[in-house]
């Protein structure tokens, strides 16, 4: 399915085989695990269709010893494709309830490789940075220069820019020299609510 949508990562690919989505998913909708569509995950977020988050890997050339931070741990199947292929995984959720059914989830998987916090993902992660790559699972309103200030250098950062219904997921890579960006694709995600993102 994935290689049919262009996904050609050998990495990211065998990531996807060895994660079962319908695992991080709610009963309700298991029975669509396997379709390439997104889903609902309750409190009006949805777990993104697979071939966007392959693309998401694909397009930040992730290698085994990096570091990455994920904003927006939703259903937390991302997050643990993620931890087949980096050597660590921050990832931050704003809805409680969310973040704990992503742990239970990924831990039982035996996935041991992830941190998960309850918080404002547009202030990033300090603690733990700088970071190879970030993802944003979420669209927001303008550059978010808190989380690019938060990539190590030759960093890479992907977020859907725009306005609540249609965005350009843009790539931002950090160069010794600044930074540089470049339009992926057209894409339509739910809005990043924070203090820089969208209000509640």
């Amino acid at each position: 399915m994935l290689a049919d949508r262009g996904i050609s990562d050998l990495a990211v690919l065998r990531a996807f085989d060895v994660v079962p989505r319908h695992a991080f998913l709610p009963s309700a909708v298991q029975h669509r695990a396997y379709e390439d569509v997104p889903l609902p995950i309750g409190f009006g977020q949805t777990a993104s269709q697979p071939s966007l988050q392959a693309l998401y890997m694909q397009v930040l050339g992730l290698g085994g010893e990096d570091r990455v931070l994920e904003v927006g741990t939703g259903s937390g199947f991302q997050t643990a494709v993620l931890a087949q292929i980096v050597r660590h995984v921050y990832s931050i959720e704003r809805i409680n309830e969310l973040a704990a059914r992503a742990r239970a989830a990924i831990e039982g998987r035996r996935i041991n490789n992830v941190a998960v916090l309850v918080g404002d993902g547009t202030v990033g992660w300090s603690r733990y940075a700088p970071y190879d790559a970030i993802l944003v699972a979420a669209a927001a309103p303008s550059e978010p220069t808190t989380l690019i200030e938060q990539l190590a250098p030759g960093g890479r950062l992907l977020v859907p820019l725009g306005d609540r219904r249609e965005q350009a997921l843009t790539l931002f890579r950090r160069q010794d020299d600044g930074v540089v960006s470049e339009v992926v694709t057209a894409v339509s995600f739910v809005p990043l609510v924070g203090r820089f993102g969208w209000p509640e």
